[in-house]
């Protein structure tokens, strides 16, 4: 399906209070994939859409499900699956930022790594959207603390993720639990067989949408270079020596090899995390939260982990593990070369592989060249060094701290200017923000031996 020109929000049907959200959003044009899904999610057709990270699904099919919603009336109306905790998040929020003018709309989170606890104090009033993962939303459905009869719009996000992590069967008790007139949403970035088995099984006359896969080539260069197993990892040496990217995501295909190949390369000095399923919550986390702000250079990641993902600019994607299907490869180097920046993507091939190159040419209509890997060279003293330098603060939503009281903790005497300040994230009990990496002890200082809305809190810089 091929883009046109892009038209506003306001030739939509939209009721008023999301076309206000919008503006103060500063969403000025849709995106390809909301000028192709948007008017028929409000038609209130049942909609297969393929689109990959970035392209403005979320806020497609919230605006969707926000546009129909009775307010007055506290019965869950909607209800988006996620794959992971992290994507769940994102998308949560951003149903929150659009729902902005829309008085005592509420918006709740279920996900796994979280307490049940306060989940179920949370569902003593019936919330307009739940935002969840399948297995903690199968849960409460099982306990008899989620009722789902209401639902009018049911959303399935990053399906493809959540078939390859073993979800189908709970998806299907879930459904089960939900009005059989409803709208059902069905978004993958890639489209293999089970989608189109779940969409049959799930949807009514769904429409499909499609958006092309390619990238253009002046936004992202592709490199291949064939490799042995053996040498993998000191190929991957001399590709971050030769070409030292400001930021990079290194795929790899095993949660083992993920894991391993973080741990050789902080061995070598680099500014490097992992992120995989064997991690608990609490590091994975951490680990997006600092790559996100800049003060980690690496994640070494695999596909599943790294959905839900939120980077606006990433220098470089790096397959250290070639994907198994070129789909999920246009997707991971899709993460690359976004807003009008170049991206660089570099593949390393296995004797035994060629047969996936080929499979990516067939997708992207293109010839790919194979490049012999330049020697390595002597690795500088400092590979990679972050930008920023993240500092943990112990308190958050709970303890009632925005981002503005952070900010205001930090400009106050005049020893930091807003421009040195980055990303700021609270969550319920802890906040991160982000501080240039030359005024991050300043910034601890401050912090420290300051006060955040009259109280103290404790503040460390997270490693």
């Amino acid at each position: 399906m091929s883009s046109v020109t892009n038209k506003p929000f306001s030739s939509l049907p939209l009721r008023p209070e999301l076309l206000t959200a919008v503006e103060s959003l500063e969403y000025t044009e849709m995106t390809d994939i909301q000028m192709h899904v948007l008017p028929v999610l409000l038609d209130n057709r049942d909609v297969v859409a393929q689109a990959k990270t970035g392209s403005g699904k979320t806020a497609a099919f919230a605006l969707g499900l926000l546009n129909k919603l009775d307010i007055q009336t506290y019965k869950t109306q909607a209800l988006v699956l996620c794959p992971t905790r992290e994507l769940s998040d994102q998308v949560a929020a951003e149903t929150r930022r659009l729902a902005s003018a829309l008085p005592n709309t509420k918006v709740l989170t279920l996900c796994g790594g979280k307490p049940m606890q306060a989940q179920l104090t949370s569902l003593k009033r019936d919330s307009h959207v739940i935002v969840g993962t399948p297995g903690r939303i199968l849960k409460h459905l099982e306990k008899g603390t989620l009722v789902l009869d209401g639902i009018r719009t049911l959303v399935l996000d990053e399906a493809d993720r959540m078939l390859d992590m073993g979800f189908h069967d709970d998806i299907m008790r879930i459904l089960d639990k939900t009005a059989s007139h409803r709208q059902t949403l069905l978004f993958s970035a890639t489209y293999p067989d089970q989608i189109q088995e779940v969409s049959a099984a799930v949807q009514v006359d769904p429409v499909e949408v499609r958006l092309e896969a390619s990238h253009q080539e002046e936004q992202i260069h592709q490199v291949f270079h064939q490799v042995t197993e053996e040498g993998k990892t000191a190929a991957l040496l001399a590709v971050l020596q030769t070409r030292p990217p400001d930021s990079c995501i290194i795929f790899c295909n095993r949660k083992l090899q993920c894991q391993t190949l973080s741990n050789t390369l902080h061995d070598q000095g680099y500014s490097v995390k992992a992120l995989h399923g064997d991690l608990d919550q609490f590091d994975r986390d951490e680990a997006m939260i600092l790559f996100a702000n800049g003060s980690t250079s690496i994640l070494v990641a695999t596909d599943v982990a790294a959905r839900g993902l939120d980077i606006d600019t990433l220098s470089a994607v790096i397959n250290f593990d070639l994907a198994l299907d070129p789909e999920t490869h246009v997707h991971r180097i899709g993460r690359t070369g976004r807003a009008g920046h170049e991206g660089l993507a570099i593949s390393f091939v296995l004797p035994n592989e060629q047969f996936r190159v080929q499979a990516i040419e067939e997708l992207l209509d293109t010839q790919l060249t194979v490049e012999e890997l330049a020697p390595p060279q002597k690795r500088s003293s400092n590979p990679l060094l972050p930008r920023t330098v993240t500092l943990h603060i112990n308190a958050g939503k709970k303890d009632k701290i925005r981002p503005g009281d952070i900010v205001g903790a930090l400009t106050a005497d005049g020893a930091l200017n807003k421009d040195q300040i980055g990303k700021i994230t609270v969550l319920d009990k802890k906040s991160y923000v982000a501080i240039a990496r030359e005024h991050a002890r300043i910034a601890l200082d401050v912090l420290s031996n300051g006060k955040i809305k009259g109280r103290r809190f404790r503040i460390r810089t997270l490693r």
